[in-house]
């Protein structure tokens, strides 16, 4: 099952206007990538992982929208929820996409109706497209899905070969440009082409990875649906608009990230035991540092540390073109306060700022020195919200 155009039908629940207009999802600089877009804007050839400039380029009028991660993690959410209460087993392949296993439910029920059941529910209790394909493996699921979007269709066991042969290569998964390009070059176009060669042929012109080929192909994949687990880690990372050396806006930045960090594992009953920081300079070559923390949610230690790897990683000499932070070795349970570091008003100030976030969104407040990260990476750090107050460890 695939929730169609995902953050483009979020948004246009959250706003009424924007249906039947093409929207852009992504970063909102020229730097920036197409994460969704609508329907009404790949008529003009934009697709999702395209530079935001060109997609501006194809489709002017195009309405474009940084997004809100928490508002598409929340309606995720409530589409896992429905997909956990009906199905026996379910793998969580992203944030709108989930593999379902309905082997053996023919004995009880038809499993194909309940597969349309679920998705009349899903439609009709969160007002979100969904599709789905049902067949007999995850590979000819997936392509069938892609291919009536927005619907669903129904492969026959037998029928997997003649519904993927006239289907281009490209839409085989695992199959990026590069290998298309090679594929291409051999003269493997259609799939039909592939089901037709010999499996060592493809063994030999393309190593490991055409045998894989070959075998999805031909409707073969024997991977299981694997049981969806709790993600453990969670991150963060910001591309310039122009590559900088500010040190203190970029120490800034790092702030804010981990505090925007910190707030999700505290709402979400988490604490981390590794931090690690990322840039990646104007030449591209990307670094990161990592170190390993006592399990914890607080701004006040992990920030700290955030810095202190940042000033171990940064070259000067260099423009920065993209800082991240990641929070990783993730377990369940609420943070547990340090007697001897942890004062009652730090405690206090933590849980007032969580009230507010929870409220009024999560960046409605933060600290003042996170605000130095609004002066670069976008033009609008807020997407729309009014201005943040400012929280000041003193207070």
């Amino acid at each position: 099952m695939d929730l169609d155009t995902f953050f483009v039908s979020v948004e246009r629940l959250l706003n009424r206007e924007l249906v039947n207009k093409p929207i852009l999802i992504g970063g909102v600089s020229d730097r920036g990538v197409v994460a969704s877009c609508s329907y009404e804007s790949r008529m003009f050839g934009v697709h999702s992982g395209m530079p935001m400039k060109m997609a501006r380029i194809l489709c002017p009028e195009a309405i474009t929208l940084r997004g809100n991660t928490a508002n598409y993690s929340k309606f995720s959410e409530m589409v896992t929820e429905i997909i956990k209460e009906d199905v026996p087993l379910y793998e969580k392949a992203s944030i709108d996409e989930f593999y379902i296993d309905m082997t053996g439910m023919d004995r009880f029920f038809d499993s194909y109706k309940m597969a349309v059941e679920l998705r009349e529910r899903i439609i009709r209790e969160t007002h979100l497209p969904i599709s789905f394909g049902f067949a007999s493996s995850k590979t000819v699921a997936k392509m069938a899905t892609n291919e009536v979007k927005p619907g669903k269709l129904r492969i026959e066991t037998g029928q997997e070969k003649p519904f993927l042969a006239p289907l281009s290569v490209k839409k085989i998964p695992m199959v990026g440009d590069k290998t298309y390009q090679t594929l291409f070059s051999l003269g493997l176009r259609r799939i039909r082409t592939v089901q037709e060669m010999p499996i060592k042929l493809m063994e030999k012109a393309l190593g490991l990875s055409g045998v894989s080929i070959w075998k999805k192909a031909n409707g073969i994949d024997n991977s299981p649906v694997i049981p969806y687990s709790e993600r453990k880690s969670i991150s963060t990372e910001r591309t310039f608009e122009r590559d900088t050396i500010n040190v203190s806006k970029l120490r800034g930045i790092i702030t804010a990230m981990i505090e925007n960090l910190t707030f999700q594992l505290r709402k979400g009953e988490k604490l981390t035991s590794c931090i690690t920081v990322k840039i990646r300079y104007s030449d591209f070559n990307t670094h990161t540092k990592q170190v390993r923390i006592p399990y914890t949610a607080a701004d006040h230690l992990l920030i700290p540390k955030a810095l202190d790897l940042f000033e171990k990683l940064y070259n000067r000499r260099l423009l920065v073109r993209l800082v991240g932070v990641r929070c990783s070795h993730l377990v369940g349970g609420g943070y547990q306060i340090n007697l001897f570091d942890d004062a009652e008003e730090m405690i206090n100030l933590y849980q007032a700022m969580d009230h507010v976030r929870k409220r009024y969104g999560d960046r409605s407040v933060m600290l003042a020195t996170g605000m130095e990260a609004k002066t670069i990476g976008r033009s609008n750090p807020f997407n729309g919200e009014p201005p943040p107050l400012l929280a000041n460890r003193k207070a």
